[in-house]
């Protein structure tokens, strides 16, 4: 069983950040061995 990683203060205020920055989307974290690999943010506009 793979050990699991602290989230570090940083990457709660980057997922923070980017949550507070999307109107109509998602956030979406990649993991990968327990550890926040990739955060991808989708936004959409809407007319």
């Amino acid at each position: 069983m793979a050990e699991i990683k602290k989230i570090t203060q940083e990457e709660l205020e980057q997922i923070r950040k980017l949550i507070e920055s999307v109107r109509y989307g998602a956030v979406n974290i990649i993991i990968q061995d327990g550890k926040i690999v990739q955060i991808d943010k989708n936004e959409k506009i809407r007319l």
